[in-house]
Order: structure tokens, then C-alpha cells, then sequence
């Protein structure tokens, strides 16, 4: 086997382990609400949020393109290769930070920021108007839009069924929300699988296997869609608290309003344009936006205050531990 072809091997094998960790760290994502109210048994909700992710990592490729042709050039050949696998390696290592201090940071943006220090580490290519139109734009908007729009649904739900018996009304939305879960965890599934695909894309090009005009070959989709649905049936407890309990104590129709909103920005970023945003940003400006048609007061700031310092350090984290892993990796291959 030569070194070209066991590095290719190596940074899908690596691309998957960090698919794996993007699975179980966003779990929370899909189902934190649901479980905190009732709506769904952690278990239940597990099996399905990966069952969910799965079939939502069937339904389209624009973001894979996204992050496989429009954020970096790397040059081909084991170079590239390195710089695609230090890239991973600053996202899972900021994944596993976050983890384990239980905040939902975005494994999306993580992704991102490890294959921008690879490539600054390296000299190589950075499509800035990609990254600026793509991610930062998106990184902005999503989180506005989720606040905004769930706080509107909150309010025609709260309008809608004002004269409603409110133990009647929550049975009723703890059903509904199996239904949104499972939107949620679709949308899930339709944004970070594809995002797997597209670093194996890169690295399959780099590695001289494939055409940067070629589709994504099906084995990719099946490989990620396999990796993200084991990974989110793996859990994600610690986030899961944080999200379902810490920033507001939910009832079904505010978890309902929250998963109902986020999904919809989702489905929207993917689909209309390719753009890759965070799943955990999204769901969790949602769930701030239905605590504050409550009272301001509801949502525990404190706790908000400590995930917003977590997204804003994600992508210059992942960067510099990348960085550090290129020229590591680039010592040992090259």
C-alpha cells in the first residue's frame, strides 16, 4: 500500500471518528426538549434521533459541496492529505472540550475552523468569500432567526389555544412533539452528515480518487449516515442537560415551538442555500426565544452567556489545535 493511499484511508477512518463524535455531542440537539418534557423516554428518543439522522443524511448533498469544494484548496497528494486530517483533528478535539463541560458548541463550526488553521498553517487556498457568505453570514443569521421565529410560533400557540384546559393541552403537544423531534432530528442528519461527506469528498480529491466535479460517491453518504446515527444513539447526556434543563425548564408546547422552529431553519439553510449552520445554535437560540415570551427573567442569561462564549471561541479554537496538529502530522509524514 503506498503512503498516498493509506493516507486517504486514514483520514476517512479519522473523518468518521470525528462524524461519530458530531453524532453524540448533537444528540442533544434533536431530542433534549422532548426528553425534558416527557414528550419521549431518553432511550426512545435515542433510537429515534438516529434512526432520523440516518434517512435525513440521504436527502441531499448541497452542504457536502459546500464544505468539499468551497471553503479550501488543498493542494493534492499527501500535503493536502495532512492538512485535511489536521483539520479533523481540531474539530473532534474541540468536540471532546465541550463535551465534557457539558456546552452545546457547534461541531459544524468546530469543522470549519480546523480545516481554516490547517490551511493558514499551511499556506494553502481559503475561499474567504465562501467562508463569509457560507458560514459566518449563516453563523449570524440562524441563531436570530431561530430566536425570532420560535418566539413567534410560542405566541400563536399561546394565542391559539388561550382557552385550552392546560393539562389537556400539554398532553396533546407532548404527542406533537414526537413529531418535531423527529423533524428536528431529520434536519439534523441533513446538515452534519453532509458536512462528513464533504471532508471525505476533499479528501478523496486531494488524494487523486475522485474529481472536485464529481458527486458524492454513495458509500460516503452511507459511511457518514452510519457513523452520525451510531454516535447519536450513543448519547450526549451532559449537553442534553444543559439544553433540556439549565437555560429554561420547558413545557411540551415551548419544547414543541422550539424543535418546530429550529427544524425550519435547518431544512431552509440546507436546502435553499447549501449553507452549513450549526444545528446546536439553531435549537438552542429557539429554546431561548420561547423563555422569553415567558418573562425575560425565565431564561437563566448566566448559562446563555457561558454557550455564547463557547460558540464564539469554537472556530479559533479548532484552528489554532489544527494548526498545532499540522505542523505535528507535516513533521511525521513529510
Amino acid at each position: 500500500m503506498d503512503l498516498s493511499l493509506a493516507l486517504v484511508i486514514g483520514v476517512v477512518v479519522v473523518a468518521l471518528v470525528f462524524d461519530y463524535t458530531n453524532g453524540f455531542h448533537d444528540a442533544a440537539n434533536a431530542i433534549a426538549t422532548s426528553v425534558s418534557t416527557r414528550a419521549l423516554t431518553p432511550r426512545a428518543a435515542l433510537f429515534m434521533a438516529a434512526a432520523m439522522n440516518f434517512l435525513g443524511a440521504h436527502l441531499g448533498t448541497q452542504v457536502a459541496s459546500t464544505v468539499g469544494k468551497g471553503i479550501i484548496d488543498a493542494p493534492e497528494g499527501s500535503h493536502g492529505l495532512v492538512i485535511v486530517c489536521a483539520g479533523l483533528i481540531g474539530a473532534i478535539t474541540w468536540n471532546m472540550v465541550t463535551w465534557y463541560f457539558g456546552l452545546p458548541s457547534s461541531s459544524s463550526h468546530a469543522l470549519i475552523g480546523g480545516l481554516i488553521g490547517s490551511a493558514l498553517a499551511s499556506a494553502s487556498v481559503i475561499h474567504w468569500d465562501g467562508v463569509v457568505a457560507k458560514v459566518v453570514i449563516p453563523m449570524i443569521l440562524s441563531p436570530l432567526i431561530g430566536f425570532t421565529l420560535a418566539g413567534a410560533v410560542m405566541i400563536g400557540i399561546l394565542w391559539a389555544f388561550r382557552r385550552a384546559h392546560p393539562s389537556r393541552a400539554n398532553r396533546g403537544f407532548r404527542h406533537a412533539q414526537t413529531l418535531s423531534a423527529a423533524a428536528m432530528a431529520l434536519g439534523h442528519g441533513l446538515q452534519d452528515a453532509q458536512k462528513t461527506m464533504g471532508v471525505i469528498f476533499l479528501a478523496l480529491v486531494v488524494g487523486g480518487y475522485a474529481q472536485p466535479k464529481d458527486p458524492i460517491p454513495q458509500w460516503v453518504i452511507l459511511a457518514a449516515a452510519t457513523a452520525i446515527s451510531l454516535g447519536t444513539y450513543a448519547g450526549g447526556w451532559r449537553i442534553m442537560r444543559t439544553l433540556g434543563r439549565r437555560i429554561i425548564a420547558l413545557d411540551p408546547p415551548q419544547g414543541f415551538a422550539a424543535e418546530a422552529a429550529a427544524s425550519t431553519v435547518l431544512y431552509g439553510a440546507a436546502i435553499g442555500f447549501g449553507a452549513p449552520i450549526s444545528t446546536t445554535h439553531t435549537i438552542t437560540s429557539a429554546i431561548m426565544g420561547v423563555g422569553a415570551t415567558k418573562r425575560l427573567s425565565a431564561v437563566r442569561w448566566g448559562v446563555a452567556g457561558n454557550i455564547v462564549t463557547a460558540w464564539v471561541l469554537t472556530i479559533p479554537a479548532a484552528a489554532l489545535v489544527a494548526a498545532l496538529s499540522y505542523y505535528a502530522l507535516h513533521w511525521m509524514v513529510e
